[in-house]
């Protein structure tokens, strides 16, 4: 897929715009924001969404972790938030079902960084959303189950920043889920780091490439 870099996407209401064409020909799409952790998807896609309105709606992936027991279960928990630690099969069958019915209420997951826990129906598609904002580090990642999702996907962007910036913003995540300094950093070298690596390896497979260099505009009411 050819890709644009997009250093300076410009304002909110610009990318909000952008999101919202690709409902032109279809009832309802869905539009992907991948990238490396603590590059600002759940910001981006969240400001989108409450930009749109009720046109619009929130799907992360994040709510498809497994749980702590099942990480137990598969001897994956430190390795929670790696690619086999979320249940693809489920996300995709949900993708697909946001896209094929368009006249009830579609209850979606999301996870609780107090629980540290998967939580379901946090989040609703409601029949009117014409654009569903999905966020998650392996969307366009080219594995099994992930392929099938990246297809469901009307465009994928793809989110980078800096290293040094990822990786304060994913220590500053684990010592506010309460981690010890030492602890965090541990984390995020061995977890969080491998995990960047390989949702690197997707960038190329992203319709667009956006800078978080500067992302207080993802706030912007402009």
């Amino acid at each position: 897929m050819e890709n644009t870099a997009d250093q300076h996407p410009g304002s909110l209401p610009r990318l909000a715009a952008d999101a919202w064409r690709l409902t032109e020909s279809v009832p309802r799409a869905v539009l992907g924001i991948a990238g490396p952790p603590g590059t600002g998807k759940s910001t981006l896609a969240r400001a989108l969404v409450e930009r749109l309105g009720a046109g619009a709606a929130y799907l992360p992936l994040d709510g498809f972790h497994l749980s702590n027991g099942q990480l137990a279960r598969l001897g994956l928990t430190a390795r929670k938030g790696s690619e086999p630690s979320f249940d693809v099969g489920g996300y995709v069958a949900l993708l697909r079902r946001v896209l094929d019915d368009r006249a009830h209420d579609i209850y979606v997951p999301d996870y609780d960084r107090t629980l540290h826990e998967p939580v379901a129906a946090r989040h609703r598609v409601a029949p009117e959303a014409r654009l569903v904002v999905t966020e998650g580090n392996y969307l366009a990642c080219d594995l099994p189950g992930w392929r099938a999702a990246h297809g469901l996907l009307g465009e994928c962007w793809y989110i980078d920043s800096p290293a040094e910036v990822r990786e304060q913003r994913l220590v500053e995540r684990q010592l506010a889920g309460g981690r010890t300094p030492a602890e965090a950093a541990d984390w995020v070298a061995t977890n969080d780091g491998p995990n960047g690596e390989l949702v690197e390896t997707s960038r190329e497979r992203c319709g667009r490439i956006l800078s978080t260099i500067g992302m207080d505009m993802f706030n912007s009411r402009q």
